[in-house]
């Protein structure tokens, strides 16, 4: 009989690491400068907010809901609200921006949860549902942070914003991901998170509260879009619908490629920062050796299609037809 072992949590998703070192290499070979600290940090910090919105996609897929597509949507709407709503402070704009985001969250986790919807036709009708709110109310405009109050000027400098000279976006990120690595290895959440993943009508007939799981993750990936959101308007100086567009593919990508399984249950948030810093590696490798954007996005949408692809087919033959 075949032992065997059950493998500790902080090494699940350890495999993509090998592919960051390997793309680290190939940039240090592409631009002898590439290994500098600063180079580096600056690679992680264009990454920050993609890993941001994958904390909270992770915790959608980890439960067997596939991925949370409001997320662009999410994003834009908090972002546009924190801006319009500087004129109040800059903490009540923020608190503001993430309740908006949130409140999306627990619209999609009710209906989701309760009603059994489809996660991603309806996470995309809310999307389109979001995007439409967003041009009407502010009637196909723009919003920007007016620089003359306090609270504007705070904001356009938020994501360029540095804590003992390390980006508050990366700080942001670490925190995240230790916090939703804590969430789903030493909480009891993350017990009944991962039953639930695992086999949805198990985890209902032994009493797990799977609707209220449903609820959380989307909450949780709400409110990860939410905070993305505002870092990117500060970034881009500005609130509009379009700001968070291609962030929900790519947090897929980065989700499943650091080891979270589509089919719910398995991998961690280590693993997904590792699955984020591959994107990151990868844009800068392709930079670096002359590659157009235009030919970058299409090498991300082949990397998702081969991630997204090879992770159902390894699920099925696990015999999760599900996926």
């Amino acid at each position: 009989m075949t032992a065997r072992y059950r493998v500790a949590p902080w090494l699940e998703g350890a495999g993509i690491y090998s592919l960051v070192v390997l793309l680290v290499l190939a940039g240090a070979v592409s631009s002898p400068g590439f290994l500098r600290p600063e180079s580096l940090l600056g690679t992680v910090q264009n990454v920050s907010l993609l890993g941001i919105a994958a904390t909270g996609v992770a915790f959608v897929t980890y439960s067997g809901h596939y991925a949370d597509l409001s997320v662009p949507a999410v994003m834009a709407l908090s972002g546009i609200v924190c801006v319009s709503s500087l004129r109040w402070g800059l903490v009540p704009a923020i608190l503001l921006g993430v309740a908006a985001g949130v409140a999306v969250g627990i619209v999609n986790g009710l209906v989701i949860g309760r009603l059994r919807a489809n996660p991603i036709i309806w996470t995309l009708v809310t999307a389109a549902a979001g995007s439409g709110l967003i041009r009407w109310a502010f009637s196909n405009s723009q919003a920007y942070p007016s620089t003359d109050t306090a609270a504007g000027k705070a904001f356009v400098v938020l994501f360029g914003e540095k804590v003992a000279g390390v980006p508050l976006t990366v700080l942001v990120l670490a925190a995240m991901i230790a916090a939703g690595q804590f969430l789903l290895v030493k909480t009891k959440f993350g017990a009944r998170l991962k039953l639930t993943g695992s086999s949805y009508e198990v985890a209902r007939m032994t009493g797990v509260d799977t609707r209220g799981i449903v609820l959380a993750v989307f909450v949780l990936s709400a409110f990860a879009a939410s905070v993305g959101g505002i870092l990117l308007a500060s970034l881009n100086r500005l609130g509009a619908e379009y700001i968070g567009k291609g962030y929900d593919f790519t947090s897929v990508t980065a989700v499943v490629l650091g080891g979270v399984t589509l089919a719910g249950g398995r991998g961690n948030m280590l693993g997904v920062l590792g699955g984020v810093l591959a994107i990151g590696l990868i844009e800068t490798v392709l930079t670096l050796n002359g590659v157009s954007v235009d030919w970058q996005e299409v090498v991300k949408g082949v990397l998702f299609i081969v991630v997204v692809g090879t992770s159902a087919y390894l699920a099925r033959r696990q015999g999760r037809d599900d996926a």
